[in-house]
């Protein structure tokens, strides 16, 4: 056998496997192989030994030499169902391999195998030194990961009833972290019932998840889940970065992948997933370079594993509850505490913590929240509102986004604007939504009332400014994009100077001899939706993360004259 050959027994739905499956599986040639040899070692295994098991730390990337390999996904209740065997020239590894993080796969090996084994660290130097090569390469590794999520390969199980909170909360914060996964509904699936019984769940412990590791996890939160999946790891107490940034929106992944780059050890912190607000947009159209739009997701991921290339050390969910300033003059480290109580320094630290929803002032909103109640619009919640009727309340460039891609999945939605969409959103989106048969549009309106039954919304009441009645409308899902507030209050106590609106200010304004980004504090940056006076768009957030860098070098390079 001399090259990678997929495997397909009319089992394993991948659509990206099936259209780029040379892309996702290519067969490196002799001299290509030659070239990656600085970069590894040798290693041997013999037949029906595995090389990878899922949830086993990940090694690195392993070129086959010799012999041959069978790549495989773990299903629930079956047989592993073949994905790929790959012989001389292949090689085994996906997105995981640049950081260490544990398999997804099973691999063992058909016969005596010989592989280069290229460690995380060499893997990422590699796809930097070799480019043309690392390029093939890491759209391989993309493209396989794509492949598991379309599957759900490797990932948890979560068992629990639809549309209950806490399951659609798991199956959003494991989609917007990239990871596949697998739901199963407790009250239609017989499997389900099998395992809820086996392990005597009760009602109230639901939703339960299954670790690839064998754990059972009962209605966890997402730490307690991403750590049981190995996303997050222990952060060295006694190593000082260059740079910590918390939050890994659009600024936050843009200061991380051009400090990197730049030879900066840096630490990115987010208490969610990556992208922020900006990765739950359905379709930014007015990005620089991609002038037929992208999904928010599709962008945010795409910086994210670019971070991961240039080494960045990622601490999804990780939450920064307090941060320590040295005393101005005096040197010493930044230090950051996390709400795992785990305590970490960085000589910089920028602030990238953008800004949080906010919520609709109507009584007994929160009881809606996560179930009926929605702060973005992914194909998640789209399918929760597949030909039934919508409302949608907010008038800006995110909410127009949101209505144009529910309007393909609901029957007709409902935008409520306190103000003409003229004056808030861009001349582009008006036009797609006048040109959209099922979306109406209300201005000068506003939600009054929430009405229900337990957690399900039936109905809203809504009325414009001036009048005395409210109307009644019948929805069983309410989008919210009425703007956000700064996420600022975990700055309390730090000196880090805030705007009346709570925004952190930078600059002249924050303080004498400041840098343009930094901020009241020495040291400190702001960048993105929460720097008071940024403009709150996807690209201008990108620009700051990438200016705050030159910023950074500024002022190592002067504690370093100042520390000698």
């Amino acid at each position: 056998m001399g090259d990678s050959q997929v495997l397909d027994h009319g089992q394993l739905t991948s659509p990206t496997r099936d259209s780029r499956g040379d892309q996702m599986f290519p067969t490196l040639e002799p001299q290509e192989v030659e070239r990656l040899g600085r970069f590894g070692e040798l290693h041997s295994y013999q037949s029906g030994e595995f090389l990878a098991q899922v949830g086993d730390p990940g090694i690195g990337l392993r070129v086959v030499l010799s012999g041959a390999v069978e790549v495989s996904q773990r299903q629930h209740g079956g047989p592993n169902l073949p994905i790929v065997v790959h012989a001389k020239g292949g090689f085994l590894g996906e997105l995981a391999q640049l950081s260490g993080r544990p398999s997804l796969v099973d691999a063992v090996a058909l016969s005596d195998v010989e592989v280069l084994l290229i460690s995380p660290q060499s893997l990422r130097a590699m796809l930097i030194a070799e480019a043309d090569l690392g390029q093939e390469i890491m759209r391989a590794l993309i493209l396989r990961r794509v492949g598991l999520i379309e599957s759900g390969g490797g990932g948890p199980v979560i068992i629990g009833p639809a549309q209950d909170a806490d399951v659609l909360r798991l199956q959003g914060f494991l989609s917007r972290n990239g990871h596949p996964m697998t739901y199963l509904d407790s009250d239609t699936d017989t499997c389900a019932r099998t395992l809820i019984g086996q392990f005597e769940v009760t009602p109230e412990e639901l939703p339960i998840v299954l670790c690839p590791s064998g754990s059972l996890l009962r209605n966890p939160t997402e730490s307690a889940l991403a750590r049981c999946l190995g996303l997050v790891g222990v952060i060295d107490p006694e190593r000082v970065y260059d740079v910590a940034i918390v939050g890994a929106g659009p600024a936050g992944l843009a200061a991380a992948v051009y400090a990197a780059s730049e030879g900066l050890e840096v630490l990115a912190l987010d208490c969610r997933a990556f992208g922020g607000q900006a990765g739950a947009s359905a379709r930014i159209e007015n990005f620089l370079g991609f002038p037929t739009g992208i999904s928010g997701m599709a962008l945010m991921a795409r910086a994210y594993n670019q971070a991961q290339k240039f080494g960045v050390e990622m601490a999804i969910p990780d939450e920064a509850l307090r941060l320590e300033c040295p005393v101005e003059g005096d040197g010493g480290w930044h230090t950051l505490t996390l709400a795992n109580d785990e305590r970490t320094r960085a000589r910089a630290v920028v602030i990238a913590t953008g800004a949080k929803y906010r919520r609709l002032p109507v009584e007994g909103l929160e009881r809606f929240e996560g179930v009926s109640v929605h702060y973005w619009a992914s194909p998640l919640e789209a399918r929760l509102c597949a030909r039934q009727p919508v409302a949608l309340v907010g008038g800006g460039n995110s909410a127009g986004q949101a209505a144009v891609f529910l309007s393909g999945y609901a029957s007709h939605v409902t935008i409520i604007a306190r103000r003409p969409l003229a004056d808030t959103m861009s001349r582009y989106l008006i036009d797609r939504i006048a040109a959209q048969p099922n979306i109406e549009v209300l201005e000068g309106a506003e939600v009054t009332a929430l009405n229900g039954e337990g957690r399900a919304l039936h109905a809203i009441e809504w009325k414009r400014r001036g009048d005395e009645a409210s109307t009644p409308l019948g929805v069983r899902e309410l989008f919210l994009f009425i703007g956000a507030e700064p996420n600022t209050d975990w700055l309390s106590g730090t000196g880090v100077a805030l705007d009346p609106r709570g925004f952190v200010v930078t600059g002249l304004e924050a303080a004498p001899s400041r840098l343009p980004l930094e901020c009241s504090r020495h040291g400190i940056f702001a960048v993105g939706d929460v720097r008071s006076g940024s403009v709150k768009r996807v690209a201008a957030a990108a620009g700051d993360g990438a200016q705050v860098v030159s910023n950074i070098h500024t002022f190592l390079s002067q504690i370093g004259t100042a520390h000698g």
